[in-house]
């Protein structure tokens, strides 16, 4: 991609409403456009990273099993009645009434649609275990929203469920969802830690919270600092190992600021490994039992040939909320620093001459070499100063930087910068492009 055909509306000053680092840079990078109080343009380089993210989490939900559909942002009141949530939400719900007088919300959840979908089709206990997710935009009207995408009205969300006979194999289900958080936020370059949560308005009475450490984080968490350093559980798991993955990191102290228990926390956690930090939320699990099934007579055909409601769970991930969470974890004074598997591009190369031949056909050979190997490339061509690409591409925070000029071409040499470290090579181009490529 050619920067100078590129829409990339960068801003050298963050407004003045932007309180927090993700936000700021969010908007000088230009990945987001605000439209209105907590909602957001995407912009095409923030479109290009939530997609990372979003196939990310995709991938992750599909290795542990769960089956994607989609549903709709707009749901019947009827359902939430059913369901006893409809008046009990709170002004948080987008209520609306169409041209027919029929009542309709935006859903900022999808408990009981997902339940009217399973009691329509599913029978018989032998089509369980089964879970749902899809990614969808979501709606909720905060009171006050804030800090960017990390706290906005309409968000993207991951919501998975599942189904399952009873309550013994839903808590299989609830921990094969938890190892699969944790892999998922693995692949995403950030350090989450499982920490137990107040269940809300989900309900039920199994809940942790999936929390990444940040300096600008939104709260104040408590845990032991070997959950921070616990590598991620991997794939196709046992239930044994499930077991093993929940209760190894359960067993330690972790909680948010609302549930902290400092008495608890000194008692069971050497003074050595107690970290108190700044967090963000970026998952939140349920099992909640027969709370929507019961109701909402979602039941199937057990063994014994007696219907029996399900027991369910819900596995929420805010997919839009996670660029926020990567950046509040990963940046500095000159912007962003992307992790590999989620930066808008692979490689930016910078063109020091536009106006140089030399200059030009070695960098369109560079890109073209490194397209062929599968690379996102991001070609600065522009007539910019060097000092404003560099600092463009800093502040956008592609993980490789690989700088052409007249001055290096003459002695047959290239310059490479690693955006995380800020470690800076000087090789031929074509060493230059095996090391990006291999």
């Amino acid at each position: 991609m050619r920067l100078s055909r590129y829409f990339l509306p960068t801003l050298k000053e963050a407004p003045s409403d932007a309180q927090i680092v993700s936000h700021q840079l969010m908007l000088r990078a230009g990945m987001i456009k605000q439209e209105a109080a907590g909602i957001y343009a995407w912009l095409p380089l923030g479109l290009r990273v939530l997609r990372k993210v979003e196939n990310i989490v995709r991938e992750e939900q599909t290795r542990a099993g769960a089956v994607e559909l989609l549903m709709p942002t707009l749901q019947l009141a009827d359902l939430w009645r059913e369901s006893g949530r409809y008046d009990a939400y709170g002004p948080e719900m987008l209520r609306i009434t169409d041209r027919h007088e029929r009542e309709l919300l935006y859903g900022p959840t999808n408990e009981e649609m997902v339940t009217d979908i399973f009691r329509g089709y599913v029978k018989s206990y032998k089509s369980l275990p089964l879970n749902l997710f899809h990614i969808q935009w979501k709606f909720r009207d905060e009171r006050r929203p804030r800090f960017g995408v990390m706290r906005g009205r309409e968000f993207l969300m991951k919501d998975a469920y599942s189904f399952d006979i009873d309550e013994a194999s839903a808590r299989i289900a609830y921990k094969r969802m938890f190892a699969a958080y944790l892999n998922t936020f693995s692949r995403l370059g950030l350090k989450a830690v499982p920490m137990r949560a107040d269940t809300g308005p989900i309900g039920g009475d199994l809940s942790h919270e999936f929390i990444v450490l940040a300096d600008t984080g939104e709260s104040e968490v408590f845990c032991d600092r070997k959950l921070v350093e616990m590598a991620p559980p991997g794939h196709d798991l046992s239930v044994e190992q499930l077991e093993g993955v929940f209760n190894e990191r359960t067993a330690l102290y972790a909680a948010t600021e609302e549930m902290h228990d400092a008495a608890q926390f000194e008692a069971t956690t050497a003074e050595s490994d107690r970290l108190s930090a700044r967090g963000i939320e970026v998952g939140h699990i349920f099992y909640f039992g027969t709370k929507y099934s019961e109701p909402m007579k979602a039941k199937v055909a057990g063994p014994d040939g007696k219907d029996t409601e399900v027991h369910m769970g819900s596995y929420g991930v805010g997919v839009s909320r996670l660029l926020g969470a990567i950046i509040e974890a990963s940046h500095d004074d000159s912007g962003i620093i992307w992790p590999d598997s989620v930066a808008p591009f692979d490689v930016s190369v910078i063109s020091l001459r536009a106006s140089d031949e030399a200059v030009s056909v070695a960098c369109e050979e560079a890109v073209k070499r490194l397209e062929a190997a599968g690379k996102d490339v991001l070609y600065d061509d522009t007539d910019e100063r060097p000092g404003g690409k560099f600092a463009t591409a800093d502040l956008i925070g592609v993980p490789w930087q690989l700088v052409i000029g007249p001055k290096g071409l003459a002695d047959g040499v290239v310059e490479l910068k690693r955006r995380a470290t800020g470690e800076k090579q000087t090789l031929s181009l074509d060493a230059a492009v095996e090391l990006l490529t291999k």
